[in-house]
């Protein structure tokens, strides 16, 4: 019951804080779970509700779209994240998250130096974001990091950025979690008793995220995003 607990309270804030940042609430649950149980556990468990947390973002973003920028990130991503899942399956002990996390540190501090850089908004950057979240989603569950890193080369309206976040995982979450179930990776009664109380719990977390970037003023939600990037690289490059 004790993990039940800490599971739906986990889930509350990894989803107010992925919601916010657009990230999903890999970003938190995965190292953390991941301690604790195998990797492809974690993937699946948290698969199934970062797909709820993307639906909650369409929902309570539904005013922003940017459908050719969402076909551009989206279809790459799709194929990516199943190639992802399916290498997620395979390999074991490579340094990938720390090089992951190396390049969010540099892109970050780029950023902070230079704040009204921007990555070309064309076609190009959004399909090979798209492509490198994808795979980065399926490999080890932290996609949302790279689409935002991506995303904010748009430099996009708060509602318009966190709805095509979601609605670009919501497609990329679908295939790797089929990734992950066609591949024999089950989830046990304790994990099973806590989705059906994380799912719902995870749409409290979107509301109050909701709420607070109603509040943040839009010159400030760039940085905002960047700083979270920042913590990420550095819980990639040492944990």
């Amino acid at each position: 019951m004790t993990e039940i607990v800490l599971l739906v309270v986990l889930t509350l804030i990894a989803s107010a804080v992925g919601t916010s940042t657009g990230f999903g609430t890999s970003t938190i649950m995965v190292p953390v779970l991941a301690v604790f149980t195998p990797l492809p556990v974690t993937l699946l468990f948290v698969g199934v509700i970062h797909l709820f947390g993307d639906v909650w973002k369409m929902l309570l973003f539904r005013k922003g779209t940017a459908w050719r920028l969402i076909l551009a990130f989206g279809i790459p991503g799709i194929a990516a994240s199943f190639a992802g899942a399916a290498l997620a399956l395979e390999v074991r002990d490579l340094p990938l998250e720390r090089i992951l996390g190396l390049f969010l540190l540099i892109y970050v501090g780029f950023l902070f130096t230079n704040r009204k850089w921007a990555l070309p908004r064309n076609q190009v950057t959004a399909v090979t974001g798209g492509a490198l979240s994808g795979l980065s989603a399926g490999l080890f569950g932290v996609g949302g990091a790279v689409r935002g890193a991506f995303l904010a080369a748009f430099d996009l309206p708060k509602d318009v950025y966190i709805f095509t976040s979601g609605i670009i995982a919501f497609f990329i979450d679908i295939t790797r979690v089929s990734g992950y179930l066609m591949g024999g990776v089950e989830l046990g009664n304790t994990l099973l008793a806590a989705l059906v109380l994380c799912i719902p719990v995870s749409f409290g977390g979107a509301y109050l995220a909701r709420k607070f970037l109603d509040r943040l003023p839009q010159d400030y939600f760039r940085m905002f995003v960047a700083g979270f990037l920042f913590l990420v690289a550095v819980r990639l490059l040492v944990w």
